[in-house]
């Protein structure tokens, strides 16, 4: 299971964002995000109703206590910043981590200024490129490059088009 930690998520601010963080976890894999920061009940129903009508089993939810989610993660917990190691030296060696023992995996994205601290707790820090970019960038190439994309069971699904759009 791969669950997401979006930190200090900003009503106002940070709603598009944070939208988008949440469908690129559920399109590239993810089976759940976790917003922290402010509460905001529109981000999650928005996320909700993408999953409803596109299929899948996401999930999104609100946990005030991001501390606390880290802490108590039992699993693998990867940070994704700009500070931290190439993700090319990591990839295999996260990738094995996981497969020797089933693991779960935390996936951590900033919003706000991240506290030092997550760079502590995290098992690894993975820069996406050692360059400011956003977090729904980052979350897209790491999950993109851990596992296949998946194909989702339930709802609408989009057919690709040389031209146009069709949606059966």
């Amino acid at each position: 299971m791969i669950t997401v930690l979006r930190l200090g998520h900003r009503h106002v601010r940070d709603h598009r964002i944070s939208t988008h963080c949440g469908l690129v976890a559920r399109a590239f894999g993810a089976d759940e995000i976790i917003f922290s920061g402010e509460r905001d009940d529109k981000l999650m129903e928005s996320i909700d109703k993408v999953a409803r009508n596109f299929g899948g089993d996401f999930k999104t939810r609100y946990e005030r206590n991001w501390r606390r989610i880290i802490t108590e993660f039992t699993g693998v917990k990867v940070h994704l910043t700009m500070y931290g190691l190439p993700l090319e030296s990591e990839l295999e060696g996260i990738k094995n981590k996981i497969k020797s023992v089933p693991r779960d995996m935390l996936v951590i994205i900033g919003g706000q200024k991240v506290p030092g601290e997550v760079y502590q707790l995290a098992d690894y820090n993975i820069a996406i490129g050692n360059q400011p970019h956003s977090e729904v960038a980052a979350l897209a190439v790491f999950l993109n490059v851990l596992q296949p994309v998946p194909d989702f069971s339930g709802g609408k699904k989009i057919i690709p088009q040389k031209r146009g759009k069709k949606l059966v």
